[in-house]
């Protein structure tokens, strides 16, 4: 098939309401026939906690130490469960359902997106594979997940390396366009993950992180040179250009569409209404 251009946007660190706001956006116009396919990097500022769509926010995450660490707080219109945006690349990519080649089904639709993640990850000289859950129990796993930390949970082709997760994501189709967005860790601090999330006692708590090790990884503890932001972003933006066989055409948003993307933001993804609606 010939490649297709694709748009590609950097938008460097945004805040949480905005970060969303313009995911949202990016749906909407895909879905109107304004924008063509769009693959989007960004970044954090301040540092925040998303929470799934479908997630109890006042039940399961502890707020006072989300303002005690000063991070930002927002829904995520994707399901799944917690992340702690940090020290971290985060991605997205709006495609119609319709797309050649794109398959019908939500696991089969984040395999084929998530080549470019895989391919990005090979790019940074690391060894990364597709894993699938094999047993009962893990499956069982996807469907009653017994943690909220999203890093925690296995999920249908979840990025691995030396058996640990080393990416998370998300999807939803909304309007007949695919938006799937996630993050490629490059450092974690597990104690400031951990000490995000409400637990039944100390004990549950301290078993979990410690399986937690066993679960997940960050790029950077598994290179003897650190990955930088810069070095990130040319891996994973090559990676999707040659894992969806596309071109990438940088791209800036105009007045007009920034004027647009903080009316989303102020309206809903600031708003406790929207935050805390669960």
């Amino acid at each position: 098939m010939e490649k297709q251009t694709w748009r590609f946007i950097d938008s460097g660190n945004c805040s949480p309401a905005f970060n969303m706001a313009l995911d949202e956006a990016l749906l909407d116009w895909h879905s109107e026939g304004k924008i063509p396919p769009t693959i989007r990097f960004y970044g954090w500022s301040p540092a925040t906690l998303s929470v799934g769509y479908f997630q109890k926010a006042e039940k399961e995450i502890n707020m006072e130490a989300v303002k005690r660490y000063g991070l930002g707080f927002v829904r995520r219109p994707t399901g799944g469960r917690g992340v702690l945006h940090d020290q971290e690349l985060t991605y997205s990519v709006i495609v119609s359902e319709e797309y050649p080649d794109m398959p019908k089904t939500v696991t089969e639709a984040y395999r084929v997106i998530s080549e470019g993640i895989l391919e990005g990850f090979k790019g940074l000289g690391l060894d990364a594979y597709f894993a699938v859950p094999k047993t009962a129990e893990e499956r069982e796993g996807l469907k009653n997940p017994r943690s909220a930390v999203c890093f925690d949970a296995p999920s249908w082709y979840e990025l691995v390396v030396e058996g640990r997760k080393v990416a998370g994501s998300a999807q939803t189709r909304q309007k007949g366009v695919i938006l799937q967005h996630g993050s490629i860790l490059l450092d974690l601090d597990e104690d400031k993950l951990f000490d995000l999330f409400n637990y039944p006692s100390d004990r549950v708590r301290e078993r979990m992180q410690r399986n937690f090790k066993n679960k997940a990884v960050a790029a950077n503890a598994l290179r003897e040179a650190p990955v930088s932001m810069d070095e990130a972003k040319e891996a994973f933006r090559r990676g999707f250009e040659k894992g969806l066989n596309i071109n990438l055409e940088a791209y800036e948003l105009t007045e007009d569409e920034l004027v647009y993307v903080n009316h989303i933001a102020k309206t809903k993804y600031e708003s406790d209404a929207w935050n805390f609606k669960r």
